[in-house]
């Protein structure tokens, strides 16, 4: 069985747990024999790990013309197309203007290389409409060309892809949602990308959701048949026990750590009133947050207000190694989300020992037995939480040991094997037909 799989980001080269997610979920479906895994990039940089999987970068696929037109008005997919010089995230009333634009028939021309490629950035940056509209269309030379059995779209930004190659091909599309706009944006959504995830979502054959949380956001804000989505949780990959003999840390001193974007939907305001409150009763406390995002500079200058510039670092995004030596020196792991469609860094955190804090509103917490679990907004109990655990050493062993146990059990071979599992009932419907 081939799966033709579409991604967004793959490691080294990631900006959080979608890159981690795809590569564990691809290194693992590689260990069933019968299942082999393309999976298509909008840009190779050629130092990935590919021993599992055929990676293709879309960039390095010819579409044959220098200049290739689009006529298909009809399609979905060219909804998507942005000018250059429009940024992405559009208003209400200008996105339906440029819609209705694109639906009038016109036709666009693509612009590419003496070779016939498509250059692509392969980020999120102002150009990010554009290229997911050209992914489309490279999508379509690749269904053209390739054999496969299935299609699997992660994430909005490659659902227009997906569609594109099932229209080509008549082979079944699942989509696998590891956030939505409504995690990322709240109530203030992108009308544009909720166009996109509509879309993808109605043009699936089967919906993956990382947790329940995130199923019951698809049922419910996109209108979504019950029965079409099925939850299969994100996992961690085996890793052996981490030396922490060679550890340098203050013996003096307590470390919590916040990992992640730092951004709305990560609840880092949350982390850092918090923080505030712990050092009300306990002083030898280093809170350090690390990641980066919109909000990194507004936690700054809240660190200072709140007169904690001291006790509290922000060292940026941080590379496997850098976070692996942040959890040695850790005491205490929070992450306070606000709609966290799962949380692969919890599982990390326990893998390496740490004790964690999670919110009730993360979809890690609906599968973790070893973590404490408060609602991201409460920071009286996130502070009495950290404060537990920073003095008492018999639950603070208890969360080490136990929750490495459970971590060490939720493995991407698991997970990889309820999504073969669909694939094949997939199959099985579509075969019969």
């Amino acid at each position: 069985m081939k799966v033709l799989m579409f991604g967004w980001e793959f490691p080294p080269h990631i900006s959080g747990g979608l890159g981690t997610a795809c590569y564990g979920m691809t290194k693992a479906l590689s260990g069933f024999k019968n299942v082999e895994v393309i999976f298509v990039v909008p840009r190779k940089f050629g130092d990935e790990d590919e021993s599992n999987l055929t990676l293709l970068g879309a960039d390095e696929v010819p579409v044959v013309r220098k200049q290739v037109k689009f006529d298909d008005a009809a399609s979905k997919v060219e909804y998507y197309e942005l000018n250059s010089g429009l940024i992405p995230y559009l208003g209400t009333n200008e996105f339906y203007e440029l819609k209705s634009k694109v639906s009038s028939g016109e036709k666009r021309l693509v612009e590419t290389t003496q070779e016939g490629k498509i250059i692509f950035e392969g980020d999120y940056g102002q150009t990010l409409f554009q290229e997911i509209n050209h992914y489309a269309i490279v999508a379509e030379t690749i269904a053209r060309e390739l054999e496969f059995d299935v299609i699997h779209a992660h994430d909005w930004m490659t659902f227009p892809a997906g569609m594109a190659a099932k229209r080509i091909s008549g082979k079944p599309l699942v989509v696998h949602i590891h956030s939505t706009e409504f995690d990322r944006s709240g109530q203030h959504v992108n009308p544009a990308i909720c166009t996109i995830e509509k879309d993808g979502l109605e043009a699936a054959d089967r919906i993956i959701a990382v947790s329940n949380l995130t199923r019951n956001i698809i049922i419910r804000n996109y209108n979504i048949e019950a029965e079409k989505v099925i939850t299969v949780y994100n996992a961690v990959e085996l890793t052996a026990d981490m030396e922490r003999s060679n550890l340098k840390k203050n013996a003096k001193e307590k470390v919590v750590t916040f990992l992640g974007r730092i951004t709305m939907q990560k609840g880092p305001e949350y982390f850092v009133e918090a923080a505030s409150l712990a050092l009300q009763k306990m002083k030898n406390i280093r809170f350090v947050m690390a990641g980066k995002g919109d909000l990194r500079d507004a936690m700054i200058r809240r660190a200072a207000e709140l007169n904690i510039s001291d006790d509290i670092e922000f060292p940026g995004f941080l590379q496997d190694s850098e976070v692996s030596e942040l959890f040695q020196r850790s005491d205490v792991f929070v992450m306070p989300s606000v709609s966290e469609p799962f949380g692969i860094v919890t599982l990390e955190a326990m893998q390496a020992g740490v004790p964690v804090i999670i919110s009730k509103q993360s979809g890690v917490s609906e599968i973790l037995n070893n973590a404490i679990k408060i609602d991201y907004w409460d920071v009286q109990e996130m502070a009495g939480a950290i404060y537990e655990l920073l003095n008492d050493q018999a639950l603070s062993k208890k969360l080490r040991n136990q929750g490495k146990k459970e971590a060490d059990h939720l493995i991407w071979k698991n997970s990889a094997a309820e999504v073969r599992k669909i694939y094949l009932d997939l199959l099985e419907v579509y075969n019969s037909l």
